[in-house]
């Protein structure tokens, strides 16, 4: 059930977003920030997409490092345990992590990987992957890569793409995923910019839905803007109220310590966040800092700080009674500081 023609063609400027993402994280790959030959294929006339300016380049770096971390922690954690683990990613939009982590070192570590959001984002990013050989390569074979749903989904052996409006109740729009997941394995749950528009009472039944059909341990990554109440949060705000977007969902969480809540109200064993900012300064190490610093001359170092600093990355673990023997392996799980804020000011200044 989707919402009336209206209400979904207010939703475009959600869907902008994403393309706006993956606009940015193909400025960043052009640039040499990040390696990720997938994106161009999801980008439509990338050739033609002109460059970010060096602020939207580095913000896209921070934000891809510390969440490709967090996952990259995750699949090992399972490989520990001697599992596969699963991903569900709501509001996927044009993420290539699915093709990152199958193309890279962590290849075989998946049983399932499914991608949910909008089914007009989902129908074209279906048809873009069976018009790329890049693509549709990693999926499988040609026989075992399916189209469901009027073309609005797309099935093969471990990824799978569906359409759902998120903001609907999980039991209705959701239980799709049920045939396809397995309750006991690992999963960690990826939202990426869109919890922040949905409402509270909606983001909570989605996380709380998950939390009663995984019996196993339960992951979950955020990462959105919070803080929007002082002067540059409101900027930010009123910016994006400007295009038509909204963000109820950035309301309960107006500081970093607000933040872990997000998990913990529905029982996560553990849960933390970061800023960008403090990810930027500490979490990324030296010789990356020092790699990054020579593609661009990046002036506006504190409009930087300042943007950065509203966005966070937020990640939580549920671990079972049951699991009390790995309780603490699990409950470890997150970033670890690389350097101090002297060494990146020293980056800086070099």
């Amino acid at each position: 059930m989707y919402p009336p023609a209206n209400a979904r063609d207010a939703d475009a400027a959600i869907r902008q977003t994403d393309t706006d993402a993956a606009g940015a994280r193909l400025s960043a790959v052009q640039k040499g920030y990040l390696h990720d030959p997938f994106v161009k294929a999801l980008v439509p006339r990338a050739h033609l997409q002109q460059p970010r300016p060096p602020l939207t380049n580095v913000g896209t770096y921070v934000r891809s490092e510390g969440i490709d971390e967090l996952v990259n922690r995750w699949l090992d954690l399972a490989q520990e345990d001697g599992v596969k683990a699963q991903v569900v990613s709501l509001g996927a939009g044009s993420d290539t992590r699915f093709w990152r982590i199958e193309t890279g070192p962590r290849k075989g570590r998946l049983a399932k990987y499914l991608e949910v959001d909008f089914a007009e984002v989902t129908t074209k990013k279906a048809m873009a992957i069976k018009k790329s050989r890049d693509l549709s390569a990693v999926l499988g074979s040609p026989e075992d890569i399916k189209l469901g749903s009027g073309g609005t989904a797309l099935h093969s052996p471990i990824y799978h793409l569906l359409p759902a409006d998120l903001r609907q109740p999980p039991s209705e729009t959701l239980a799709p995923l049920l045939s396809l997941l397995s309750p006991s394995l690992p999963t960690l749950l990826l939202f990426e910019c869109v919890l922040v528009y949905m409402s509270p009472e909606a983001s909570h039944a989605l996380i709380q839905w998950f939390v009663d059909q995984c019996s196993g341990i339960l992951g979950g990554i955020v990462y959105e803007m919070f803080g929007l109440q002082d002067s540059f949060g409101k900027v930010m705000h009123e910016n994006l109220r400007a295009r038509g977007v909204s963000l109820p969902g950035a309301v309960p969480y107006p500081t970093e310590a607000s933040l872990p809540a997000r998990f913990l109200q529905h029982g996560f064993t553990m849960s933390r966040a970061l800023t960008l900012r403090d990810i930027r300064r500490a979490y990324i190490s030296r010789e990356e800092a020092e790699r990054i610093s020579r593609f661009e001359m990046l002036d506006e170092i504190e409009e930087l700080e300042l943007v950065l600093g509203h966005y966070a990355i937020t990640w939580g673990v549920k671990v079972p009674e049951g699991k009390a023997d790995v309780r603490d392996r699990w409950t470890g799980w997150g970033l670890e500081p690389k350097q101090t804020n002297a060494s990146l000011s020293q980056v800086e200044d070099e």
